[in-house]
């Protein structure tokens, strides 16, 4: 039996055209050395030995300059007389265990070669403490045997939950260096108490572990480095909510009241946390986004996976529908080791799985409520993270034309 019924499957789809979105674009003039220049102005202040082992954290997120940052990071330290090494610091990522998260890294294109300094992937922890509500707090075996800790992450809204720290260098400390034990523990907590689990946890952590301090990064709305600061250990939460906002304003959009289809190239972790990100689309793993203030969008078409992302198909079950090509890139055992660790097992789940992404674009046209396709506001894009060309059917023309940060790409 058929997928679509044949009336359906040979209707016209609508013609989509390529639009550039225009948004605020700060850039910092040079990565390299603004980094390099932060965090010896750091390490300028440290009373350490000769020789002290630093280890410094890098998470699985696609950002975009890590390997520059990291690079500057480890040279700095060396220049100040320390030896640097690399640590994965991602949580449950890379399916939990020590060869995915390197993994992982170099598809981020943190290697030993690229960064300068050996990478030590070990998932072992030990617990260091216990929250006032009992929960206990673990952390990296291989990071507590270094005499200093550099977690070196994004600054950016998280995809699941809000508060004065999101994304960024607490939840790295509370989550990334607590591999995939204390990840699965954390997510226990539910993203609903996230707001106050991770900064008041991140503060306990902060009293007991060497970090020295941390390396935050924000991007613009074109997913380039806006600015990049070595915030030390004593202002690690205040600073981080500052940078959390300053993220907000120079977040990309989509510049459209309400979308019927939204047609997404691919998804993945080096994209966001949640496959594709639940600020730009409305739907997280467990509904609709709190305080969201973009299109609605009735369905959700995935077309594929990231190559970066290794598999991790967590964010596929936002989407109404899918392709075969896309189902077949998911590694289960790294997606549904992520989901059950975040406590988000509808993230995993599939869709609706079609042939081709035109029969998933059909059977979304079909359920959208729209009976006349020509009237259809249908949306492609990338993924969520590169906004700035677009592609749309010609109903959402009128706004295009009247838009101040839209126009035609071709124009």
């Amino acid at each position: 039996m058929p997928y679509l019924p044949p009336t359906i499957a040979s209707r016209d789809l609508p013609r989509l055209r390529a639009v550039t979105q225009s948004f605020p674009r700060p850039r910092h003039p040079d990565v390299y050395a603004g980094a390099y220049a932060e965090a010896t102005a750091q390490l300028q202040k440290l009373d350490a030995r000769p020789g002290a082992r630093v280890a410094i954290g890098v998470g699985s997120r696609g950002i975009r300059d890590i390997a520059a940052v990291v690079r500057a990071t480890v040279a700095a330290c060396r220049d100040a007389g320390l030896t640097p090494f690399v640590t994965p610091a991602m949580g449950s990522h890379g399916g939990g265990t020590a060869d995915g998260q390197r993994h992982v890294l170099e598809h981020l294109g943190v290697t030993e070669a690229s960064v300068g300094a050996p990478i030590v992937s070990d998932t072992a922890v030990e617990q260091i403490g216990v929250t006032k509500w009992g929960m206990p707090i673990f952390f990296d075996k291989t990071a507590l045997a270094a005499d200093l800790i550099v977690p070196v992450n994004r600054v950016k809204p998280h995809t699941d939950f809000a508060g004065t720290h999101e994304s960024g260098l607490c939840k790295m400390l509370v989550i990334g260096f607590a591999n995939h034990i204390g990840c699965s523990r954390v997510h226990q907590e539910t993203f609903a108490r996230f707001h106050q689990v991770v900064p008041e946890t991140a503060s306990l952590i902060l009293e007991k572990v060497p970090v020295v301090f941390g390396m935050a990064i924000v991007e613009n709305a074109y997913d380039e480095t806006y600015l990049v600061e070595a915030v030390a250990r004593e202002q690690i939460l205040a600073r981080e909510a500052e940078l959390l906002q300053i993220a907000y304003v120079n977040m990309p959009r989509l510049y459209f009241e309400h979308i019927d289809v939204l047609i997404v190239d691919e998804i993945g972790k080096n994209i966001s946390g949640a496959g594709m990100d639940p600020n730009i689309i409305g739907r997280t793993a467990k509904g609709a986004l709190a305080g969201y203030n973009g299109p609605s969008i009735t369905r959700i078409v995935v077309a594929g996976l990231t190559n970066a992302s290794g598999g991790n198909g967590i964010g596929i079950g936002q989407a109404d529908f899918t392709t075969q090509q896309a189902a077949a890139q998911i590694d289960r055992e790294t997606t549904y080791a992520n989901a059950i660790a975040a406590g988000t097992p509808e993230s995993g789940r599939l869709p609706i799985v079609l042939p081709a992404l035109d029969d998933a674009l059909r059977a979304a046209l079909l359920t959208s409520g729209v009976d006349d396709w020509s009237q259809a506001a249908v949306v492609r894009i990338q993924n969520t993270l590169h906004l700035d060309v677009i592609w749309v059917s010609d109903a959402l023309a009128p706004v295009v034309e009247t838009h101040p940060g839209l126009c035609w790409a071709e124009e």
